[in-house]
């Protein structure tokens, strides 16, 4: 049955998916009543509130724009057991990112509130972003460019030098952990290079891009490049440590633009630093923001670093926007949803 036009929705975005993109997108789903609510993120950083991981801290401000709503949509705002308790019309909450972080889940169903989530929206940026960081590792774009356009140097005309030089990535071994929305997407890119692409994942069934290999020990052996794109769970939490880049062939590169926890930074770094790698790129670490003193910083002629930017396109507002806006529709016209958790 159809709830009609007096719903009311909050789109509570931020400086990436906009609110505007928000209200916009549900428009076009359903005629409802939008208000808009813009948050910090990212030009102020999210953390813990109160007990959701993630969220931007601003509990009373969305109290406040939940007056007589029955919808939410947001990325960043904290959906807790205070704001769901002062808010006792909420009766949807859709966030726009690939896991609802920012909501307490337990609280919600005690509430009958419905939690959807927006899966696979920055699957496209993050597998271009881990490809970028890849040719950046293996020929050293950011270290050449930093003597030329940052010290005016030529110097870096020493990466011509067969000691120095880097690596392409035709007839390449590159190694994949995990194969997922994003790992495949990465696994088809590179084998468009001519990469000798090898996966491994024991959770996946039928064709994939590349060989699939049987256990992550032999994909350590035989890959010359390592790409993660695991889940972070209890199970692959500290995946990769010290024994398993020992496993690596000598002058290896690592990527890591999934999960930071995925990886032991301190043993990357002993790594690194004994020239068992020969580099490394990360968009993702173990703690974020990255310390200034972290060791990693220190690494800089041997490692590309970026502050988790892989789903940074808009594209990617956009598509969170789309997928949220169509549970609201479903929701509003008394249909099954089809990304909920409660």
């Amino acid at each position: 049955m159809t709830l009609g036009t007096s719903v009311r929705v909050v789109a509570a975005g931020d400086h990436f998916v906009l609110p505007s993109l928000i209200r916009e997108a549900v428009l076009r789903e359903h005629p409802c009543e939008v208000r808009e609510l813009t948050l910090g993120w990212p030009l102020e950083p999210f953390g813990p509130v109160a007990e959701v991981t993630e969220a931007s801290d601003a509990e009373d401000e969305l109290i406040a724009a939940l007056a007589g709503a029955r919808v939410l949509v947001t990325q960043m705002g904290p959906v807790t057991e205070r704001v769901l308790g002062a808010c006792p019309e909420l009766r949807l909450v859709v966030v726009c990112r690939g896991g609802p972080v920012n909501v307490n889940l337990d609280a919600a169903k005690r509430h009958d509130v419905r939690v959807c989530f927006a899966p696979g929206r920055n699957a496209a940026a993050t597998a271009e972003f881990t490809v970028g960081l890849l040719l950046a590792a293996l020929r050293r774009i950011p270290q050449a460019h930093g003597l030329l356009a940052g010290k005016g140097s030529w110097a870096g005309a020493a990466y011509y030098t067969y000691e120095h030089s880097g690596l392409e990535l035709e007839d390449l071994p590159v190694g994949l952990v995990g194969y997922g929305a994003v790992g495949s997407r990465v696994a088809r890119a590179l084998c468009a290079f001519g990469a000798r692409v090898m996966v491994y994942d024991p959770y996946v069934r039928g064709e994939i891009h590349g060989l699939r290999v049987a256990s992550l020990d032999e994909l350590l052996r035989r890959s010359r490049v390592l790409t993660l794109h695991a889940r972070l769970t209890p199970e692959t939490r500290g995946l990769i440590g010290a024994r398993e880049l020992a496993l690596l062939p000598p002058g290896a590169v690592l990527v890591n633009a999934a999960r930071g926890p995925l990886l032991d930074e301190d043993a990357l770094c002993d790594a690194l630093e004994a020239g068992r790698l020969s580099a490394a790129a990360l968009d993702t670490y173990a703690h974020e923001p990255l310390p200034s003193g972290a060791r990693l910083v220190a690494l800089a002629d041997r490692v590309v670093l970026t502050p988790h930017l892989g789903g940074a396109s808009r594209a990617v507002a956009e598509k969170a926007a789309r997928i949220a806006a169509a549970e609201v529709g479903r929701w509003v016209r008394g249909e099954p949803l089809t990304h909920c958790l409660t």
